[in-house]
């Protein structure tokens, strides 16, 4: 009798002990889909903070027949090396630009075949299709293989990570302080200010240089390039960018 009352008790002050307890809580994981997500994994790129002063300026939709070789003349002007984000179907209108853009040092990167928006999920093998069919293009015009890719319109989501690491690509956003919506025309001094008053070491910038024939970042250009240079910044291709990131494991 003793005994029972005993054993009794003594489920009686666990069961209370473990009450007053604190619960112990898992670790938060990083939400699927999420930013911190894909850098976490080293599958997506935004901006490499580094201790140096260097940025890298892109320029997504071209080459344009126009605005394209205006842009290589300042860049040439400023010693500056850019990332050009091309569009297959523009690659094989004007081959002759994306040489010359390569020939001046600069460093082309995949933006798709038709400039295809993938915000409502889709095969992976299309995805691929339009990687694989723009990259063909770009090779052609450039004998060279392309490494980065961009998806139009910043559409991404696991089935497009996932196809571009498949097809051999890193995805290569922007630093979300450096969209500089250049192509809604906002007005040269908001395209001039959104970029100098939030510069950063190890920023992206995000330009275009196909906005049919309305652009506003040549006159743009015009005034950030001298003033980031003497500020001390030096112009880098996204690839040298990638150079200062930190290793990071990827989960298989």
């Amino acid at each position: 009798m003793r005994l029972r009352i005993y054993v009794g008790l003594l489920a009686t002050f666990v069961l209370v002990a473990g009450l007053c307890l604190p619960a112990v809580q898992a670790a938060p994981r990083t939400p699927a889909n999420s930013r911190s997500y894909y850098e976490e994994r080293g599958e997506v790129v935004w901006e490499v903070p580094s201790d140096e002063k260097i940025i890298a300026l892109t320029f997504d939709d071209g080459p344009d027949e126009k605005d394209t070789p205006a842009i290589l003349d300042l860049l040439k002007q400023y010693e500056a090396r850019a990332t050009f984000f091309v569009v297959g179907k523009r690659v094989e209108e004007f081959p002759e630009l994306v040489k010359r853009e390569v020939d001046e040092g600069h460093e082309i990167a995949n933006h798709t075949y038709s400039h295809t928006y993938f915000r409502k999920k889709m095969p992976d093998t299309r995805i691929e299709e339009q990687l694989m069919k723009a990259e063909h293009v770009i090779e052609n015009a450039t004998g060279k293989k392309t490494k980065l890719f961009r998806p139009p319109g910043g559409y991404y989501s696991e089935n497009v990570v996932r196809a571009a690491k498949k097809s051999g690509y890193l995805v290569v956003m922007w630093s979300w302080h450096q969209d500089t919506e250049d192509w809604d025309t906002p007005g040269v001094g908001k395209i001039v200010n959104k970029v100098l008053n939030n510069a950063r070491n190890g920023d992206i910038v995000l330009f275009h240089d196909h906005v049919e024939g309305r652009t506003q970042t040549i006159e743009a250009l015009k005034q950030i390039l001298p003033e980031l240079k003497a500020r001390g910044y030096r112009f880098v291709t996204v690839s040298e960018l990638l150079t200062f990131r930190k290793s990071t494991t990827v989960e298989k």
